[in-house]
């Protein structure tokens, strides 16, 4: 049994790898009768591999964000910063789960927050250094300064990870 949990590792455990990464977000707000607005996801993360299928990684993402009612969006620009643990259940599937925290770096006249605070929750599947990337954005603080809404955001990003 131990040999099996030992095959799940992705890196050799003590190396530190980089992932740039570019993909979509799927961004819309709580408590507003509004749409999903698509947008760009794009950034790099590092990961450090921890145990055999335990490793950490942070990163820097640029996230669209916002909604949209009608033709009328609202477009926020967020750089956002996962820090996440990382279980690898099966070889190169990862369950992830941490705090991202969000820096609002461009808004379109609306009261939005500078800061965001978030949960991260998803899955991530590697072959030959390929990363598909799925996760969702659970917004814990308000996003506009007149109202209780927060960001609620889907990501999929592609990847390619390298040992440095």
């Amino acid at each position: 049994m131990l040999a099996s949990v030992a095959s799940y590792a992705q890196h050799a455990v003590g190396t530190v790898s980089l992932k740039p990464e570019v993909g979509l977000s799927i961004a819309n707000t709580t408590k507003t009768n509004t749409d999903y607005k698509v947008g760009l996801s794009a950034g790099a993360e590092l990961e450090y591999q921890a145990g055999e299928i335990f490793s950490v990684s942070a990163g820097a993402i640029y996230n669209m964000q916002g909604n949209k009612l009608g033709s009328y969006k609202t477009n926020l620009g967020y750089i956002n910063v996962p820090i996440l643990a990382n279980v690898y259940v099966v070889p190169g599937l990862a369950v992830k789960l941490g705090v991202q925290p969000g820096f609002c770096v461009s808004k379109d006249n609306t009261p939005a927050k500078t800061v965001d605070v978030a949960i991260p929750v998803g899955l991530s599947y590697e072959y030959n250094n390929f990363v598909l990337d799925g996760r969702y954005n659970f917004g814990v603080t308000k996003a506009f300064d007149a109202s209780d809404a927060k960001n609620s955001v889907f990501q999929v990003t592609l990847g390619y990870k390298f040992d440095l």
